[in-house]
């Protein structure tokens, strides 16, 4: 048997860190095993515990935000995946996330099926777009500079042929956070949501070759 996915929610409303509960801890693939209302509380919680995922919400009140929480964690000895899960959709809110190092970016609209899709993805260091944020993405990167760059096509490639962002940042030198923004800017520029979808906008448009 599969060994579930541990969980930490990260919101400052407790209602809705129980709907999260409810809905995450009811899965056999899934088991929340602590809440935080507070970057730091997050960022205590995930080092006693050791979480696959952190879901973390962008506004928490008094104190450090979400990206704060989210760089502090990833900061950690053995950090967690952070999936970003709000309200805010702006491409500010959005790209400060991400360059954070999140691996994901949700809507707190989005279907249950998508979060726990999201959920698996980013546990296996995918990233994960909503839908609406990945246009807001496409919109902002739109103009006569569209084609993708070098390190693009580089990065893109090696998506293309099985590799996990960490492999891609071990073999190109750079950082995972800085392989997770290029995602960003890859699936704005293409008008996809997702790594297969990438992958499969840029052979058809004969942009990389495998």
């Amino acid at each position: 048997m599969t060994t579930p996915l541990r969980l930490i929610l990260v919101d400052d409303h407790p209602v809705v860190r129980a709907g999260l509960r409810a809905l995450l801890g009811g899965r056999p693939d899934m088991a929340v095993v602590a809440e935080a209302a507070t970057a730091d509380d997050a960022v205590r919680q995930a080092a006693a515990l050791r979480p696959d995922v952190v879901l973390m919400d962008l506004q928490l009140g008094a104190g450090a935000d979400g990206v704060a929480a989210t760089e502090h964690l990833l900061a950690l000895p053995d950090p967690p995946r952070v999936l970003v899960l709000t309200t805010y959709d702006t491409e500010d809110d959005i790209l400060r996330a991400i360059e954070a190092g999140a691996t994901g970016y949700l809507l707190k609209d989005c279907p249950p099926e998508e979060l726990f899709r999201a959920v698996h993805a980013a546990a296996a260091g995918q990233t994960v777009l909503s839908p609406p944020v990945a246009a807001r993405l496409m919109d902002r990167m739109r103009g006569p500079r569209t084609t993708l760059s070098a390190r693009e096509v580089e990065i893109l490639t090696l998506l293309a042929r099985g590799h996990a962002n960490k492999e891609i940042s071990r073999r190109l030198f750079i950082s995972e956070a800085t392989v997770k923004t290029h995602l960003v800017h890859i699936y704005a520029k293409l008008g996809v949501d997702s790594r297969t979808a990438a992958v499969h906008a840029a052979v058809e448009r004969k942009l990389i070759r495998l």
